[in-house]
């Protein structure tokens, strides 16, 4: 049987857990960010470039083989990357908060909301208040808005 101070000690240790795993998954996150926004802002660039269309699938094709398991790089996929740095990077409220949020959050934002006043209002709201994806979509298809 454990005494009180043992439980205590034992959950102070489970939150400090706790604390550092939601802070790696974070930390990931705003890499993965990163990175998406730089391919996307790569694929732009050679875009306006005048490269055609067809850099995108040969670079799926590349990345997959290069990085087999690791999801992420299908050919939609990078299209959103182009199409999240596009649409973001010229926006001055926008810009500083695409790290603040996933990748699937943004998606589903970029994919229902196009006016910039509105993304900037779900990707705080979704922040504030810890809404899943679900919820997200949610209150966007009901938005009072």
């Amino acid at each position: 049987m454990l005494e009180s101070s043992q439980i205590t000690f034992i959950s102070e240790i489970k939150t400090k857990v706790r604390n550092a795993q939601y802070e790696a998954m974070k930390a990931v996150n705003v890499a993965l960010i990163n990175l998406y926004w730089e391919i996307g802002k790569s694929i732009a660039e050679k875009q306006s470039e005048s490269w055609g269309k067809s850099i995108v699938p040969t670079l799926s094709k590349e990345l997959q083989n290069e990085f087999p398991g690791v999801g992420g790089f299908s050919v939609g996929n990078l299209w959103l990357m182009a199409q999240f740095y596009s649409e973001y990077q010229s926006v001055e409220n926008l810009a500083p908060l695409v790290r603040e949020i996933s990748w699937s959050k943004h998606i589903s934002i970029l994919k229902k909301c196009k006016n910039p006043k509105e993304r900037e209002f779900y990707i705080l709201a979704t922040k504030k208040f810890g809404w899943t994806k679900n919820v997200l979509i949610h209150q966007i298809e009901n938005k009072p808005l």
